[in-house]
């Protein structure tokens, strides 16, 4: 098994037990996390600040010595890493300076860019050798056979109602909430609706265990860009609601439009639509026969992608 030395700089706190890591170490590698001016691979995540200064956290008399006593622990390479810029929020490929990218992003024109949507990292890949990502604010990974299923008709035995799962309610998620309940009734879960939760992390319920008792799920996504597409449609469609969006009109690259709801075009008629919608028996029976994924994922492009950028390291 090879040793590769990786860090990691402004990714999330869970990163090293997120999918990409798992998946390196599926290919024959045994990851050694270690500070940044040691690593091999350096992972750029979305929060990172280019051009922050070490240790701002400290007095500034302090910097200095702490600097050196890093430095004396932790030598720096005689090279610089190669830079791996991975996001899983709505950042640009570029957003970072960095020799290689993974990002939601459409249509970039390079060899250094991998388009890999945060949504399948939330899949079961088990079947392709893939173990131990998890989804633990769903409750489970989400299997693509079921995916790849018609929704089915448990959406229309519900009572009709819908759920919002969100910590805040800034625009455009005001407006589709508002919007909503003018015509169905909704139900909000989380920070925004419950005070005692501090955030998404310590709701106290699982996504799966919630969207069970609902027709619908308010899944917007946080903005729109060509591929910024998360997990939120998918999720809501596994747990046999019939997801109801705000994305961006290349959607239709990761899922079966007719599978949702999407309320960006409706947004210049002042949603008028959404009444009849929501009384036409028959555009709502229309859902039942739609699956989410009309193609099958698979983990091997990754994988290819992560052979180039290793291959690099040597």
């Amino acid at each position: 098994m090879k040793l590769i030395k990786i860090a990691t700089r402004g990714a999330p706190d869970d990163y090293q037990s997120s999918l990409l890591p798992i998946v390196i170490q599926s290919m024959g590698y045994q990851i050694d996390w270690v500070n940044h001016d040691q690593a091999d691979l350096l992972i750029l995540g979305p929060f990172f600040k280019e051009n922050q200064k070490p240790f701002r956290w400290l007095p500034k008399p302090l910097r200095p010595l702490a600097s050196k006593s890093i430095n004396a622990v932790s030598p720096k390479r005689k090279q610089d890493p190669l830079k791996l810029f991975h996001t899983q929020e709505n950042e640009r490929h570029d957003f970072i300076n960095a020799d290689y990218s993974i990002s939601f992003d459409l249509g970039v024109q390079s060899n250094n860019h991998m388009r890999f949507p945060y949504w399948m990292e939330m899949l079961d890949w088990s079947h392709e050798g893939i173990l131990g990502n998890t989804n633990p604010r769903y409750g489970q990974l989400l299997s693509i056979s079921t995916l790849m299923s018609p929704l089915g008709d448990q959406y229309l035995k519900r009572g009709g109602t819908c759920a919002l799962l969100s910590s805040h309610l800034r625009e455009p998620r005001g407006s589709l909430f508002k919007a909503l309940e003018k015509v169905i009734q909704i139900q909000g879960f989380g920070a925004f609706f419950n005070k005692e939760i501090k955030n998404h992390h310590s709701s106290g319920f699982l996504k799966m265990n919630t969207l069970k008792d609902f027709s619908f799920n308010l899944c917007p996504e946080n903005g729109l860009y060509p591929g910024y597409y998360t997990e939120k449609i998918p999720e809501a469609f596994y747990s046999g609601c019939l997801p109801i969006t705000w994305a961006d009109n290349n959607v239709g690259v990761d899922f079966n439009p007719s599978a949702f709801l999407n309320l960006e075009p409706l947004f210049k008629s002042n949603f008028q639509e959404l009444q009849d919608f929501f009384r036409n028996k028959e555009k709502l029976e229309a859902y039942q026969s739609q699956s989410l994924l009309q193609k099958k994922p698979s983990i091997e492009p990754l994988k290819d992608y992560l052979k180039v950028i290793l291959s690099d390291l040597s």
